[in-house]
């Protein structure tokens, strides 16, 4: 029986998720380094994920791991949890630590389940979806884009997600699948133009966003990938910036300057927009899931969009081991989980509930 989980972060996205676990049933602590929550309904204690000792013995009398911390600690705690045995999922999106994680699955006692959050994480599930409805697919395209619903000035942002994480999917290389070829692809490249219920954006390359999406369908499907989006002129500033400003060789220092220029908005919108196109008993057709996310009432506060489609994501999957739906050890993708059984979950279900009837 799975009910003990600890989240390690308690920053708005891990916070709500602690929160979400607990209304699920689930014996939630919640770690964090900071300050903690008043009144969460959840056991809260202090800890300082480089102390490697308190590390575990704070993870020591648990079942599950949920690590909502910055990209550059999940190894850290990944390879806590592996020792003692436990359930390990993660929200990152950088393609190093999944790969250490995926290592580590091979002698893993319990499931590990990295790019459990929107990008990767929910476009991944909603992309296996799409595609599984096809006898071939010749192409899979997914777009997120987290965005200020009343974006100013020329950039149109506003920095709601770990600036690390931003300036990691801008400037790490991308993996795609282009005419059957696996490949890597500079960020910020390949621009097209998207709209979504009348409003127009710019997408581009950014990594990390497909997770493991790239080998599971090498073979299957001839183009696939993952492009951020973003309100029209961003990217060109953003080159400016990481390349001619030199900005690329000092990432801490842009990530500060990012997010003093623009601040996190409580007015938040998630895009989503997944199409599939391929053949169906000889018949060429296009799928498609597109969706506007927006902030919501959640756990008794006002949650932006970025956090709760994060949050959410992270925890149906955890609500799926508990109800025997994964694997009981090694490593899990994103694209093993169906879509259907992730709306039925109590988390899941949110996503349903969702969309322009949300806004505010």
């Amino acid at each position: 029986m799975i009910e003990r989980v600890a989240v390690l972060g308690l920053g708005k996205v891990g916070e709500l998720a602690a929160c979400l676990l607990h209304d699920s049933g689930f014996v939630v602590t919640g770690l964090d380094a900071g300050s903690l929550p008043e009144e969460a309904g959840f056991r809260c204690e202090r800890l300082r994920v480089e102390d490697d000792e308190a590390l575990e013995r704070a993870l020591s009398d648990q079942q599950v791991v949920l690590s909502c911390l910055p990209w550059h600690l999940n190894a850290r705690v990944a390879r806590c949890a592996h020792r003692l045995g436990l359930h390990y999922f993660d929200l990152t999106e950088d393609v190093s630590t999944t790969r250490l994680i995926r290592e580590l699955s091979a002698t893993a006692k319990g499931v590990m389940a990295p790019q459990c959050g929107l990008a990767p994480g929910f476009i991944g599930i909603v992309g296996a979806d799409l595609a599984e409805g096809f006898d071939k697919v010749r192409s899979l395209k997914l777009r997120v884009g987290a965005l200020p619903q009343n974006p100013t000035g020329l950039l149109g942002y506003a920095f709601n997600w770990s600036p690390e994480g931003v300036v990691n999917e801008y400037l790490n290389d991308c993996e795609v699948i282009e005419e059957g070829e696996r490949k890597w692809v500079s960020a910020m490249e390949w621009l097209e133009t998207v709209h979504i219920h009348g409003v127009q954006l710019e997408a581009f390359t950014t990594s990390g966003g497909l997770g493991t999406l790239c080998e599971t369908y090498h073979g299957r499907i001839d183009n696939l990938d993952y492009k951020t989006m973003r309100y029209p002129g961003h990217v060109q500033l953003m080159n400016f910036f990481f390349h001619e400003l030199l900005m690329r060789e000092q990432r801490e220092q842009a990530g500060l300057i990012l997010t003093h220029a623009k601040p996190p908005v409580d007015d938040d919108v998630v895009y989503v927009h997944a199409a599939a196109e391929g053949w169906t008993d000889g018949r060429l057709q296009r799928h498609e899931f597109v969706r506007a996310y927006y902030p919501r009432l959640l756990c008794g506060r006002m949650r932006t969009a970025i956090a709760w489609t994060t949050s959410a994501s992270a925890c149906a999957v955890i609500e799926l081991l508990r109800e025997g739906h994964l694997p009981d050890q090694g490593f899990i993708r994103q694209e093993q989980l169906r879509l259907d059984d992730l709306l039925r979950t109590r988390c899941g279900s949110i996503y349903t509930q969702s969309g322009e009837e949300a806004k505010r």
